[in-house]
């Protein structure tokens, strides 16, 4: 992508800004950085700030060993360099001006924000959430595009699985290989996968270990009972996913059918999240969040049952609010498989 999308998002981004009263905004490491100009800095000790002031042209400021990391984007901002010898928070200070209100990334680090607050003590520091967030929960075409294509690699995977050799294979090692297979389609990175068998698939963000599959970790027809419900409560979510419902009801909507299944204690997160820059972003189908699902909102539908220490199960596809229905980006089989 280039300055025809990033300079318009740096725009819209300004007049958020301007509708807050905010004067500055301060953005380090973090996805708002790449979302505004596709540079995605490396979390290092020095510092890399976009300032983005009121009526003066953005300005990224990079430690110069990165500078040429920068020159490729450098299409819609200034690119200045600081070197070793210079204080680059002082530099920030000198860009952002007499600011009254600063919005500053949710990602800097805590010493970076702790020196700009010593630094600019008149100046009232708030969250780029606020300008970004509303920006970036709309997904555009092109978003949706690689959201579609990440899908169409996921579900890949997810059919080929059927037919790779588990028992007497630590849970790393497929994890590892199913990252890889991941790397092969064409994607620069896979942001996780989780492997937990037997008694480990009941924890719902296990990090996959030593543990050896083994014939047998599951229990075929509680499983299978657990995992029609599943099924139920994830179609459930995903019809009540239509442009104006509230992500309150959605969540209610497929925790409703595991409720009613008698197995409501075993569902203990959220109904999903929305997707794009980050895993975990707005919007968030949760019990309590009244945003209305609007065109371009792209999120999951991934109701759970965990039950400790026997087996767990989690049903996830990504979802896109149009206004013509929910889109749903993933298509894998989801009948239950027996592998070996």
């Amino acid at each position: 992508m280039s300055r025809l999308v990033y300079a318009p998002r740096l725009a819209r981004a300004r007049a958020r800004m301007a509708d807050l009263g905010i004067d500055v905004m301060l953005l380090s490491i973090g996805p708002d950085l790449p979302y505004l100009t596709g540079y995605e800095a490396m979390p290092l000790e020095r510092l890399t700030m976009l300032v983005v002031p009121d009526g003066a042209d953005a300005v990224l400021l990079v430690p110069r060993l990165e500078a040429p990391r920068v020159v490729e984007h450098a299409d819609a901002f200034r690119l200045e360099v600081w070197d070793e010898t210079e204080d680059s928070v002082g530099k920030v200070v000198a860009y952002a001006g007499a600011a009254r209100r600063a919005a500053i990334g949710d990602h800097t680090w805590a010493r970076f924000v702790l020196a700009l607050q010593r630094e600019m003590p008149s100046t009232e520091f708030v969250t780029s959430h606020d300008v970004v967030g509303p920006l970036r929960i709309v997904k555009d075409e092109d978003e949706v595009n690689r959201l579609r294509d990440a899908a169409r690699a996921v579900d890949e995977i997810a059919t080929e699985l059927r037919n790779w050799p588990f028992v007497g294979r630590r849970e790393v090692d497929v994890h590892r290989e199913i990252v890889e297979r991941m790397l092969d389609l064409g994607h620069e990175r896979a942001n996780f996968a989780i492997v937990g068998s037997g008694p480990n698939a009941a924890s719902p963000h296990h990090e996959p270990g030593d543990r050896v599959i083994r014939e047998g970790d599951t229990i075929p027809s509680e499983v299978s009972d657990a995992y029609a419900v599943l099924i139920d409560a994830q179609e459930a979510g995903v019809r009540a996913a239509r442009v104006g419902e509230h992500c309150e009801a959605v969540d209610a909507a497929a925790r409703r059918v595991i409720a009613d299944a008698g197995l409501g204690e075993y569902f203990v997160h959220r109904t999903g999240h929305g997707i794009g820059m980050e895993a975990h972003e707005d919007p968030y189908i949760v019990a309590g969040n009244e945003l209305a699902l609007a065109p371009g909102h792209a999120f999951s539908i991934e109701p759970g049952i965990y039950v400790p220490g026997r087996f767990g199960m989690r049903l996830e596809d990504i979802v896109v609010a149009t206004a013509g229905g929910p889109e749903r980006l993933n298509h894998a089989p989801r009948e239950l498989a027996v592998v070996a």
